[in-house]
């Protein structure tokens, strides 16, 4: 009965919808009718049930399309083929937001909060698993903890084998893994990359399941026996995917002042995205923190060789087959995000052109084995990495006016602002309100235009050619000595950004001097508004290249562990850490009477126990005693890290604060503005330097 009344509903829907979308209106009508909708928007969104989200989902989308089909009948009329190439690229480009819209809209609508599997309490029926760790040419300073994290995974010893699989062939990886006993897997060629490292282990394994960690992928303690537990539950289930959380700063964090204070650029593919797939049984693998059944990928042939994203393919191809997969939210390892820009940039740049070779040799729109929702979840990850170009045709489009005086909109200013507003302001709203905790507000725009000029080849190319390309590691732990501003990663971004500060002056100057000839001065205010627009966020992007400095080889991390100091002079002192690391702590002053006595060992209390690690004394204040820790070995350094690393809750972190987009937009503001003070800033230092190294020099 409930789904007879819905189809009713839904056919009675149907005309309203479209009468919605296709009726024509004067400015002056569409004001008040965006308004209308605007008004509604905000008496709905005091109430915080689902089923108010979906009815402001349906209003967006309505929205959106009117939008569209306004776009579509009322302003494609051109006057010159160069006006027609250009306005045609722009609807094409917002044509590709609709759809993208759409298909987020059908991501996040119904997210999926998967709870843990509990495992039988007779460990007998617990599967056996292969732990993977493959690495390639990173140092073994990045790797070392990673293997030592694994070992304290808390999982039947005679159930669980560790392998560090050496696509590098060094001999100290050979060595350290002896020392701490993991087995070592290497073999003859490189060929296929990461996947063909993981197959080559298939081969020489036997484990039920097998968890695959990158190489720089620390485990909590519980991360099997949270993630396993579903495996026995259904013999279907294939992937279980847990998110990707990193404990080091990507660029973003780490070179934007207010970096720190918003959500990471990951967090919301890692939260509403992969919870939405997971509710369509379109859970992507993402080739680390994940247990995969080997029965799955035996029946594919092993991990996908196709593509440069073997993960995500790899998940498609089972799922084709008919098995579920699944995503658990709880970070249940960590990583290291990529330390400077230009590293972020080629890693994703392989991204996007793994998800286009997929579009072009697998694509999930075509063949047999998925559902609608699957296919469709597949098809937004494809067309997401797509954006280069339609970003940059949004953030020219003004210039072709300003600065060339062509048209590439045939309708007035208040009548595409009249159209434009309810769109714009519903989208943005709503995401807000649904994904606001994981993506704040026009930061979206920013990641994206800091890729768009370097995508916009690679994606093109692939589409053409979609076997060219091959897999690039992406170099993890490096430090940074010096800050730099990295032009070379933003240089089109700057020529883009002078051109846009040009055509905004030229906009301006023609406004003041009220040289119209004929043209509605509020096209000049429209294109003018909208060049300063897409050179705020530009700047933005282009902040993100002044690199800072990064000196510490280890990350501290903020926790609170009992520790007793003990003193050359046989005296002890209870205390505790303000943040702790594999190289070092940061302890309360205990007692400022022994600040004079050389202290030997920290001793880290635990529950378990207690670690005793000999430090050297760093520096002093009237709150903390900064210790580095000196050489210990393995054995008591798997301690370290089972402490500081593999804690339970070690990256269980509260959530964000929610977005408000007026907040959002201001932050970026600021990026900018910090830009051009610390540019000077650091040029006035550099300058006073010079003079003082010549006044030295002259004495």
């Amino acid at each position: 009965m409930k789904k007879f009344l819905f189809i009713l509903l839904a056919l009675v829907m149907i005309p309203v919808a479209l009468l919605i979308v296709i009726t024509p209106m004067d400015s002056q009508k569409q004001y008040i009718f965006g308004f209308i909708s605007i008004g509604l928007l905000f008496l709905m969104g005091f109430s915080k049930r689902r089923s108010i989200s979906v009815i402001m989902v349906v209003m967006s989308l309505l929205m959106s399309t009117r939008y569209m089909y306004f776009r579509l009948t009322q302003t494609l009329h051109f006057n010159s083929e160069i006006e027609t190439i250009l306005g045609m690229g722009l609807f094409l480009a917002e044509v590709y937001v609709w759809v993208l819209l759409l298909l987020n809209y059908l991501q996040t609508i119904w997210p999926l909060k998967r709870e843990i599997v509990p495992l039988p309490d007779d460990m007998s029926l617990w599967p056996t698993v292969d732990v993977y760790i493959p690495t390639y040419n990173e140092s073994l300073d990045v790797v070392r903890d990673t293997v030592l994290a694994a070992q304290c995974i808390d999982y039947p010893r005679d159930k669980m084998k560790i392998y560090l699989l050496d696509d590098g062939k060094r001999r100290e990886f050979a060595v350290f893994a002896a020392d701490v006993g993991v087995g070592y897997i290497t073999r003859n060629d490189n060929s296929h990359a990461k996947a063909g490292n993981l197959n080559h282990a298939m081969k020489l394994t036997q484990g039920e399941l097998i968890t695959v960690f990158d190489c720089d992928h620390v485990a909590t303690r519980i991360f099997l026996q949270a993630t396993v537990g579903g495996f026995l539950k259904d013999p279907k289930l294939a992937l279980v995917q847990t998110p990707h959380y990193f404990y080091s700063p990507d660029p973003f964090e780490r070179n934007l002042s207010v970096g720190r204070n918003i959500p990471n650029e990951g967090t919301l593919f890692y939260g509403p995205i992969q919870q939405g797939n997971d509710n369509w049984n379109a859970t992507f693998f993402c080739g680390s923190c994940a247990v995969i059944r080997r029965s799955a990928l035996e029946e594919i042939g092993g991990f996908a060789v196709e593509t440069v994203t073997e993960d995500a393919h790899t998940a498609l191809k089972m799922q084709r087959l008919g098995w579920k997969s699944a995503f658990l939210d709880i970070p249940l390892a960590a990583g290291l995000a990529t330390e400077r820009l230009v590293l972020h940039v080629i890693q994703r740049t392989r991204w996007a052109r793994g998800m286009t070779q997929i579009f072009r040799l697998d694509n999930p729109l075509f063949g047999r084995g998925l559902t609608i929702q699957q296919r469709l979840c597949y098809l937004s990850a494809m067309l997401y990495y797509q954006f280069a170009l339609p970003r940059i045709a949004f953030l020219t489009a003004p210039l072709a006016y300003l600065l060339f005086n062509l048209n590439i909109i045939h309708s007035s200013a208040g009548l595409v602002f009249a159209y434009a507003l309810p769109h714009l302001f519903l989208a943005i709203y709503l995401n807000s309100r649904m994904n606001g905790r994981y993506r704040y507000s026009f930061w979206g725009e920013i990641y994206d235009l800091v890729l768009a000029f370097h995508l916009v080849l690679p994606t093109v190319v692939t589409m053409v050619f979609p076997k060219r390309g091959k897999f690039n590691v992406t170099d993890k732990g490096a430090l940074l000595n010096v800050g730099y501003f990295d032009f070379r990663v933003v240089r089109p971004h700057l020529v883009i950004a002078i051109l846009l500060g040009i055509g905004v002056i030229a906009g301006i100057v023609r406004a003041c001097a009220h040289d119209y000839y004929g043209v509605d001065p509020s096209v000049i205010a429209l294109n003018v508004g909208w060049g300063l627009y897409s050179l705020i966020f530009l700047l933005a992007a282009i902040a993100v290249a002044r690199e800072t400095r990064q000196t510490r080889k280890t990350i501290r991390i903020d926790v609170k562990i009992p520790v007793l100091i003990h003193y050359a002079s046989g005296i002890s002192s209870r205390s505790q850490t303000a943040d702790l690391s594999m190289g070092g702590c940061r302890v309360e002053l205990p007692d400022e009477r022994h600040l004079t006595d050389d202290i030997e060992e920290v001793e880290l209390l635990l529950q378990s126990g207690a670690i005793s690690i000999p430090v050297k004394v760093v520096a002093t204040d009237e709150q903390f005693i900064r210790l580095m820790f000196e050489d210990i070995p393995l054995a008591r350094r798997r301690e370290l890290v089972r402490v500081v690393l593999a804690r339970a809750d070690a990256w269980i972190q509260p959530p964000k604060p929610q977005d408000n987009p007026f907040r959002s937009l201001l932050t970026i503001v600021r990026c900018v503005f910090d830009l051009f003070w610390l540019t000077w800033k650091t040029r006035r230092e550099n300058r006073r330097a010079q003079a003082q190294v010549q006044e030295d020099g002259n004495a």
